[in-house]
């Protein structure tokens, strides 16, 4: 019996699944503003596509007391109302049809607080198999813990997990775990295959069964 290239297909959020670049910049200028900050640089916005909420509110407020201060607000400030500044890759649904139910799909991301109620607010929750969030492991990318949960969960080979990222820190993730890693959109990343569109996926899926 023939076996199926990479059984699990794993997608970083921010930059792969959706563009995430605007509710990024409303949420943690809201932040900002309410504490009499400025609002982000462009600098500070590349951060805050690929680190985990707490490494940027800790870049943002590097003082610990105004640092806690904030946070405090973070947690209580409502995720809901920027959804409408979130885009989902069109192409991400019909890829999903796709892959499902013969290989299992996951998501490794360094969201934490947000991550349920993106899925929910967007109908994923049911697209995907596993879900693996910042909060639910000992570290975030770039350390592998993510994508090794991932391995552990589905009882899969390192080399069987394809992850698709964007970031150097999706590289550094993938790296350490062993999986096979597909650079979207990023062409400056070393990775084993590089793409430009979520339906490349599928292309890359036929060559590899050939």
């Amino acid at each position: 019996m023939k076996t199926i290239p990479f059984p699990v297909i794993a997608f970083d959020c921010d930059g792969v699944m959706f563009d995430t670049r605007e509710i990024n910049r409303a949420y943690y200028n809201e932040i900002l503003r309410h504490f009499g900050k400025p609002e982000m640089d462009e600098r500070q916005l590349e951060m805050a596509h690929m680190h985990m909420a707490d490494t940027v509110m800790a870049m943002l407020f590097p003082d610990p007391e105004e640092l806690a201060a904030a946070q405090a607000y973070r947690l209580a400030m409502p995720y809901m109302p920027h959804l409408d500044k979130m885009v989902m890759e069109p192409e991400l649904k019909p890829l999903l049809k796709r892959l499902r139910p013969a290989r299992k799909t996951a998501v490794a991301t360094n969201r934490t607080t947000t991550i349920g109620d993106v899925m929910r607010a967007f109908s994923l929750t049911e697209d995907f198999d596993l879900v693996v969030s910042a909060r639910d492991v000992a570290r975030a990318k770039p350390w592998p813990d993510m994508l090794i949960r991932i391995v552990e969960t589905f009882s899969c080979r390192p080399e069987q997990v394809l992850y698709i990222g964007d970031s150097l820190l999706d590289q550094q993730a993938a790296e350490a775990a062993g999986v096979c890693f597909a650079a979207y959109r990023n062409p400056a990343l070393s990775s084993d295959f590089h793409i430009d569109s979520l339906l490349e996926v599928c292309e890359l899926l036929e060559r590899q069964g050939d």
